[in-house]
């Protein structure tokens, strides 16, 4: 599919009614599969993506692709620990190699919030709140914030690309493009892209210059190596221990210390998504039962429901608040489960 010129004006489409979760997931065959596959696709790809962009990432994130968006965001994670500068800083603050469930379970939860209820909520607002007090302690560089944001759009579109059941639309491209941007401009980023091209192009020539081995990058991929691999059984968990890295690329394997994987690990990983794709597009029910689970294991809480105070570095847990509108956000939730995407 090719991208409209960034300057190109937008053709006004006429006015659409939201479509509901329950209708969206109302069209399903007795097997678990959907007589009508892309209807979703077809319901994002007639709306605004930058007006609609919340609705078009929630969608897409949240009922289409949750277990691959899920996987895309932890490579996104993964590749964070790529650049020195900011695997030096992660490696000092200690919260990766020693709290590394928490820091996974606090961005999942505050994102989750975030795409579940749109940046202008008040759930969704404090959620923003907590992620800037997260990073006051920290003095990244505002290109390495960028690039932060960047893997957040990017990574997930990549893995689905090259392993979900079907290809990422330009619709559900865009959407997550201006989804993010939002974000990045509540987090006061600065020199965001105007376009999705632009943004990636950004996004490689940073990894291209910034790339490159450090012992903080090792130490810090580790700990996320071994964090990822905890989520499976004992037995399951010594196999894909040296499966997992086989889904980074070589650049960042390099820049994390990592060996090449073994042919068998690259063509067991191969298997297991290709196998997974092939279920999503067939028997979609099916698999979300199969690969879902629990998805914070941090808070006791969970899934039953968390205070948002919790959510973030214990040292500087915000107090309970009022939002704009002066209703109480800082209250205990019954979390749907696709709050947070499932491991697998």
């Amino acid at each position: 599919m090719a991208f409209r010129n960034e300057a190109e004006p937008r053709l006004q489409r006429p006015a659409r009614r939201r479509i509901g979760d329950a209708h969206l997931k109302r069209r399903k065959s007795r097997g678990g599969g959907m007589r009508d596959r892309y209807a979703r696709a077809r319901y994002l790809s007639g709306l605004d993506p930058e007006k609609d962009c919340h609705e078009i990432h929630r969608v897409h994130s949240r009922l289409e692709f949750p277990w691959d968006y899920g996987r895309g965001l932890e490579i996104a994670l993964w590749k964070a620990c790529c650049v020195p500068a900011v695997s030096e800083q992660l490696h000092r603050s200690g919260h990766v190699e020693h709290l590394s469930q928490k820091r996974y379970d606090d961005t999942r939860i505050l994102l989750g919030e975030i795409v579940a209820n749109g940046t202008e909520s008040s759930r969704g607002r404090q959620a923003i709140r907590q992620i800037n007090r997260a990073h006051r302690g920290v003095t990244y560089a505002n290109e390495d914030m960028l690039y932060i944001l960047s893997t957040f759009i990017y990574e997930p579109v990549h893995w689905i690309d090259r392993w979900g059941w079907r290809k990422v639309t330009d619709a559900e491209k865009l959407g997550s493009f201006y989804f993010f941007r939002r974000i990045g401009r509540l987090m006061n980023i600065d020199s965001l892209p105007e376009g999705y091209h632009s943004f990636l192009e950004f996004k490689n020539r940073y990894e291209t210059r910034c790339f490159r081995y450090a012992e903080s990058n090792r130490q810090v991929s580790e700990a996320i190596l071994r964090l990822y691999v905890s989520w499976y059984p004992r037995p399951i968990a010594r196999l894909m221990s040296p499966v997992l890295p086989a889904r980074l690329d070589e650049q960042a394997r390099r820049a994390l210390g990592l060996p090449e994987p073994r042919s068998w690990a690259t063509a067991t990983n191969t298997a297991i998504l290709t196998a997974h794709a092939c279920f999503e597009r067939y028997a979609p029910r099916a698999a979300a039962k199969l690969t879902s689970r629990p998805a914070a294991r941090t808070y006791p809480g969970y899934p039953t429901g968390y205070d948002l105070s919790e959510i973030g570095p214990t040292h500087d847990a915000a107090q309970p608040s009022k939002g704009r509108d002066g209703d109480r956000v800082l209250h205990r939730r019954k979390v749907d489960r696709t709050d947070l995407h499932h491991h697998g």
